[in-house]
């Protein structure tokens, strides 16, 4: 659906349709359908390389990758994993996964080793799909095959496969969410998801042959699907392949090379740039469209961005289960602070612990009516209970507490549980603690959210300390060293603070919710 800057968000919601064929598949509508002399990815190494890949060209490396899925004996449903930076070949690889009717379980190089191990073991994956820099860190007698790609590597050999015919509801992606108790769990996305990405049209207001730039990393939904949606409207991609860290001036120096028009950026990301004086001076760009996603963004933020760039970033609100729930476009007024109103085409409420609409103002939490719209997901991946349990019944349950005003804006008040969002990230305290756990001098630990000015909250663990062990600033570090090896770059505390005990229920639960607090008092 075309938007404009006269449409009301009412007509916005009146003209929406979702239009879901049968026969769906995401390869053939992202990438097949374009005309191979058009231009697809615009590509930057941390060098500062260039390459420029028309869509004829990422077509026959998809299809060469998919051949060679073939010749590995992957087959419709198999999972096949990937560790590798955001280089072309990547990308083609993803399409390749599609078109012989695999499973895409993409991952972050950013991971600890143990949660790499976990998501290629809980998935069953065939193959894993790696570089040299990466292929040492993970056993190879964990998949049938290890498949290493390199700039280059699909550059020749033959683009003659069989492709699979999908379904809209076959399984296409793998993606890995943390909760509070247990290990990060799949959720399984069948082909008809990104259909569901409307954000795309009624957010960025796409158009085709336009450069359009990500920030986030292709492995969670906030990086693969501001991929795959430009692009199947007819996007070009402005990807940079990053060495470390976000680095602020970095990326607006990149920017202002390139010259995007429309950008998906994350909070973090954008209140990070907040500390260059004279940003706008320094790189200018020619943004016509700037979304943010990830965790609410502050008012703070948007009004820098649009004194430095002149234009008002457009934040929305979603989850790896379905994504995006509400949001701000480009035809509404934008109220600092609200993730904007229910995206047009979604069934979104807020409810009371009893699944009814709470009265205007009051807090509540976001529900999405169950199989409402085409993002919804097949499930968990190997778990049939808490699949049944999150979407079997009439409402899934975000767990994020919200009120709505009067206007129908969406006002974002926390957590409804103890997830931690940290950079955009959603991170299972459990899987912290287990890590805390495993390192010689913690006897007890307890991971909670504490408010960051920089990424809006970070980790920080409470340690009992095993006996034997005294507080220190040494120790603190060996804790946040073992547990960033243990699971990622963005999981680990950043805080640590040592206590004598930690509150417990009568039962002997951890009370996280007491810590939280103390947390959000002191910030």
């Amino acid at each position: 659906m075309a938007t404009s800057p006269a449409m009301t968000y009412e007509q916005a919601v009146e003209q929406h349709r979702w239009e879901v064929p049968e026969r769906y598949n995401i390869a053939q509508d992202v990438c097949d359908k374009h005309p191979r002399d058009k231009p697809a990815m615009i590509h930057e190494d941390p060098r500062g390389n260039v390459r420029r890949l028309d869509w004829g060209e990422l077509q026959d490396m998809s299809d060469r990758f998919a051949r060679i899925l073939r010749e590995r004996g992957v087959e419709r449903g198999d999972r096949v994993a990937m560790l590798l930076p955001p280089i072309p070949e990547t990308a083609a690889a993803f399409l390749g996964v599609w078109k012989v009717g695999g499973i895409l379980l993409s991952m972050s190089v950013l991971y600890g080793d143990d949660g790499i191990r976990h998501r290629i073991s809980d998935s069953q994956a065939k193959a894993l799909v790696t570089d040299e820099a990466n292929r040492g860190r993970v056993s190879e007698d964990m998949v049938e095959e290890v498949i290493l790609l390199a700039p280059g590597a699909l550059d020749e050999g033959s683009t003659d496969v069989e492709r699979a015919d999908t379904a809209a509801d076959d399984p296409a992606q793998l993606y890995y969410t943390s909760g509070t108790t247990g290990m990060a769990k799949g959720i399984l996305h069948a082909h008809r998801y990104i259909l569901g990405h409307n954000e795309f049209e009624l957010c960025h207001d796409v158009r085709a042959g336009e450069l359009f730039h990500g920030m986030g990393e292709w492995a969670w939904a906030a990086g693969i699907s501001p991929l795959l949606g430009p692009w199947r409207l007819g996007a070009t991609q402005l990807v940079l392949q990053r060495e470390g860290g976000f680095d602020p001036v970095k990326q607006l120096a990149f920017l202002s090379r390139h010259r995007p028009t429309n950008v998906f950026g994350t909070p973090t990301a954008i209140r990070s740039m907040m500390g260059i004086a004279d940003a706008g001076t320094r790189y200018p760009q020619d943004f016509r469209v700037v979304c943010s996603a990830g965790e609410p963004l502050n008012p703070e933020a948007i009004k820098w961005f649009r004194d430095q760039f002149g234009v008002t970033v457009l934040d929305y609100y979603g989850l790896s289960e379905s994504y995006p729930l509400v949001a701000n476009y480009p035809f509404m007024e934008v109220r600092e602070g609200s993730m904007g109103r229910v995206m047009p085409g979604w069934d979104v409420q807020i409810l009371d612990e009893d699944e009814r609409p709470v009265a205007q103002g009051e807090r509540g939490e976001i529900c999405l009516r169950a199989r409402s719209n085409p993002h919804y997901p097949l499930g968990y991946w190997r778990n049939e209970k808490a699949s049944q349990e999150d979407f079997g019944g009439h409402w899934f349950h975000t767990r994020d507490a919200a009120s709505m005003d009067a206007d129908g804006y969406v006002w974002y008040e926390g957590r409804a549980d103890d997830v931690i969002i940290a950079a955009g990230y959603r991170i299972g305290p459990f899987e912290v603690e287990s890590a805390c756990l495993e390192h010689p001098a913690v006897a007890e630990a307890a991971a909670v959210a504490s408010p960051d000015e920089r990424r809006g909250h970070v980790v920080k663990a409470f340690i009992v300390l095993a006996a034997g062990h005294e507080p220190s600033e040494e120790c603190a570090q060996s804790i946040k060293d073992h547990v960033r090896g243990q699971l990622s770059a963005y999981a680990y505390p950043r805080k640590v603070e040592f206590v004598d005990s930690l509150p417990k229920t009568l039962t002997g639960k951890i009370r996280r919710i007491e810590l939280r607090e103390q947390e959000e008092g002191a910030g």
